[in-house]
C-alpha cells in the first residue's frame, strides 16, 4: 500500500515515520529540493498544481493526502473527477473551507459553534462598516494563506486600520473582534472511512509572535474537553470527514470560541508521538485506510516545545531527563520551525517544571502560565 502525500514538510515526514511500522510506503510531491520528507521517502519535485504529476502520483498510490492546507483545491478537484484515481483524504470540501477564514466562520455559525464576531472585508468602505459594527480593538486578517501569525495585523485605532489596509488590502480580508482570552486550546480527532471516531485530550497552547511555542496535554477542566469534542464531532459529521481534523479555540469566561480549523495533522498534536497510545500521525493513516483507529489514551502528562529559528546543542537538550528530540533537518532561519521536543511526566506539576527548564534553553522570552 502506497500513500501519496501532497507536501513534503515536517508533518508529511512524521506521517511517513508513523506509517513504516504498519508496512506502508510513501511518495511525496513538493516543489522544494530540501523538503524534510525527502530524508525518509521519495519526493517528486514539482508544483502542487501540475496535472501530469498529480495524474502520475495517483496511478502510483492508493490514497492521496496532504500535510498542509494551502495546496490547490482546483487541481485536486480536477484530479478527483478523473477515472481510476486515488482517493483523496481528507475531503476536498474540508480543505477548501480550511483555506478561507470567512468560510470557516460561516461553517462554525452554521453548525452552532461559538466564534468571534467578524465581517468579510473586500473594500475600504467595507472595512469602515466592520469597524463601526464590531468596534476596536480588532484584528484584520487575510482570508487565505495565513498561518503562524502571517497575514494579520492588530487594530487598536483608526490609524492602525489605515496602515493595515495599506499593507494587506490587495487581497480579500476578514475583520474580527479582539478577544481578551484567558488561554488558547485545541482539540484533535480522527474519523475513519468506516465512520469510527477517536478524539485526543484537549491541548493547552501558548503562542509567541503568532507561532505555537508550547502545548500541554491533557489540559483544562473536563467540561472544556466535552464542549470541544462536541464541536469537533459536528465538523467531522458535516464533511463526512476522513483523517485527522483540528480546531483551535479561545477560552473566554469559560466559553470556547472557535478560531480556526486545520484539515490535517496539527502542530499542537505532536505530543501524541510519545504521549499517547497512538499518535495523531498513525491514526490519520489508519483513518484514511479504513483501519481500526488506535487508542487516544494519554500515557502521562505531556508537553511539546517547538524549536523555532535555532536548535540548541543536542547535548544540552538531551541532558534533560525524559526529553525526546525531533529534528526536521531544516536550515535555520528566524521564525522557522526546525523541530520540537516532548516530555511525558507523571504529574502536571513535574511536566510544567521541566517544560520551563526547556524553555530557558530554547525560548527564554516565553513564560508558561
Amino acid at each position: 500500500m502506497t500513500i501519496g502525500i501532497v507536501g513534503g514538510g515536517q508533518l508529511g515526514r512524521m506521517l511517513a515515520l508513523a506509517g513504516y511500522p504498519l508496512g506502508l510506503d510513501f511518495l511525496f510531491l513538493d516543489p522544494s529540493r530540501e523538503a524534510p520528507a525527502g530524508r525518509v521517502a521519495p519526493v517528486v519535485h514539482g508544483e502542487f498544481t501540475d496535472p501530469e504529476i498529480l495524474k502520475w502520483l495517483s496511478r502510483e498510490c492508493q490514497v492521496l493526502t496532504f500535510d498542509w492546507e494551502n495546496v490547490s483545491v482546483e487541481a485536486l478537484r480536477k484530479h478527483a473527477r478523473g477515472a481510476r484515481r486515488a482517493r483523496i483524504c481528507p475531503p476536498v470540501t474540508a480543505l477548501a473551507v480550511g483555506q478561507d477564514r470567512a468560510a470557516e466562520k460561516r461553517l462554525f455559525e452554521r453548525l452552532g459553534i461559538p466564534t468571534t464576531r467578524w465581517r468579510a472585508v473586500g473594500s475600504r468602505p467595507a472595512l469602515e462598516r466592520a469597524l463601526r459594527e464590531i468596534g476596536v480593538p480588532g484584528v484584520l486578517k487575510t482570508r487565505r494563506m495565513g498561518y503562524d501569525g502571517k497575514g494579520q495585523m492588530r487594530i487598536r485605532t483608526r490609524d492602525d486600520a489605515q496602515r493595515a489596509w495599506e499593507t494587506l488590502g490587495r487581497v480579500p480580508l476578514l475583520y474580527e473582534e479582539w478577544v481578551p482570552y484567558e488561554c488558547e486550546v485545541s482539540i484533535i480527532g480522527a474519523r475513519s472511512t468506516r465512520g469510527e471516531t477517536a478524539v485526543y485530550p484537549l491541548n493547552g497552547n501558548v503562542h509567541a509572535d503568532g507561532i505555537l511555542q508550547v502545548t500541554r496535554a491533557p489540559f483544562g477542566p473536563a467540561r472544556w474537553h466535552r464542549m470541544a469534542t462536541q464541536y469537533l464531532s459536528r465538523c467531522l459529521e458535516h464533511f463526512h470527514y476522513t483523517g485527522v481534523l483540528a480546531i483551535e479555540f479561545f477560552v473566554r469566561n469559560g466559553r470556547l470560541l472557535a478560531n480556526e480549523m486545520a484539515p490535517r495533522v496539527h502542530n499542537s498534536g505532536h505530543w501524541t508521538l510519545e504521549g499517547c497510545a497512538t499518535s495523531q500521525f498513525e491514526n490519520h493513516l489508519r483513518a484514511i485506510l479504513g483501519l481500526p483507529l488506535g487508542s487516544t489514551r494519554p500515557v502521562g502528562h505531556s508537553a511539546m516545545v517547538n524549536l523555532i529559528g535555532r536548535i540548541p546543542a543536542r547535548e544540552r537538550l538531551l541532558a534533560l531527563e525524559g526529553l525526546h528530540l525531533h529534528d526536521y533537518g531544516k536550515q535555520p532561519r528566524p521564525g522557522r520551525k526546525l523541530g520540537h521536543c516532548t516530555l511525558v511526566e507523571s504529574s502536571p506539576g513535574r511536566r510544567d517544571r521541566l517544560a520551563r527548564t526547556l524553555l530557558e534553553l530554547v525560548a527564554p522570552h516565553v513564560r508558561l502560565p
